[in-house]
């Protein structure tokens, strides 16, 4: 087995998570990315409880290209603080290798 990197991201409505994954495969860090259902998060904010409808995107990236898509990600959310979190998954080496030669800067 072989290893690639998910990194799982939220987003404040489909629009900006669509946007966001469309970026991130154009820019070649990401050879996937999955737009899930939209769920609703509830976290502490500025003194109260909030509550929000969100949209959780998973990207599939190269253990290589992870902290690049993660720093992308970052610059281009429009959150204050967005959750973008990774870690790394087992994977068959045929997909694997796929992930690593989507996500190459060298085409």
């Amino acid at each position: 087995m072989s290893e690639i990197a998910l990194v799982y991201a939220l987003f404040g409505d489909r629009e900006s998570a669509q946007s966001a994954a469309r970026a991130m495969i154009g820019q070649r860090l990401a050879a996937c990315a999955n737009l899930l259902a939209p769920c609703t998060s509830i976290y502490p904010w500025e003194g109260k409880v909030a509550e929000a409808d969100e949209i959780p995107v998973l990207f599939k990236t190269a253990p290589g290209r992870l902290e690049a898509l993660m720093a992308a990600l970052g610059d281009l959310h429009d959150y204050d603080l967005p959750a973008i979190l990774s870690w790394p998954a087992v994977t068959t080496p045929a997909y694997a290798d796929w992930v690593t030669r989507e996500t190459s800067p060298e085409v």
